[in-house]
């Protein structure tokens, strides 16, 4: 199967990847990234560990791995006037997985951004609004990460 995209020709903006590296141990990680967000408007309705089930179904022997599905109800719903079919991306992941005992990287991908490169969501001022504020509190949210960060590692 072909790719439509060549994905070396994506600029990391252009999907809203973001990735910080906190300084502290997994499950202190996965309270501060819960915390975080929704300081900063996102609610974590659903959370899971993918190595905790691939270690207990196929004895993957993974380390820590956690999903955070971050969600904004207001623009969740003004998304959802927009195009239907952005349920199927939803909710907006924050990912916390461990690189090594006590340094966590917390990776995102915005939704919003890839719905539109996806020809999911319209061309429209009101879905650029969405990019537009998802990003804020993203970015919001990854300068409270990076700030952990520079505080214990200075």
């Amino acid at each position: 199967m072909s790719l439509p995209i060549d994905p070396a020709e994506i600029d990391p903006d252009d999907v809203g990847e973001k990735q910080a590296v906190l300084e502290m141990e997994h499950e202190e990680a996965i309270e501060h990234v819960r915390e975080v967000c929704e300081d900063v408007g996102f609610g974590i309705p659903v959370e899971f560990s993918p190595s905790e089930l691939l270690n207990e179904k196929v004895d993957a022997d993974r380390d820590p791995y956690y999903v955070l599905g971050a969600c904004n109800p207001a623009i969740a719903d003004q998304a959802l006037d927009e195009t239907m079919r952005i349920g199927g991306l939803f909710p907006c992941n924050m990912i916390v997985w461990e690189e090594e005992p006590g340094q966590q990287r917390v990776y995102h991908l915005s939704i919003m951004k890839i719905a539109r490169l996806l020809d999911l969501a319209p061309d429209n001022e009101t879905w650029a609004e969405i990019v537009d504020t998802t990003g804020d509190l993203t970015e919001e949210a990854f300068e409270k990460f990076d700030s952990v960060d520079k505080e214990t590692t200075d």
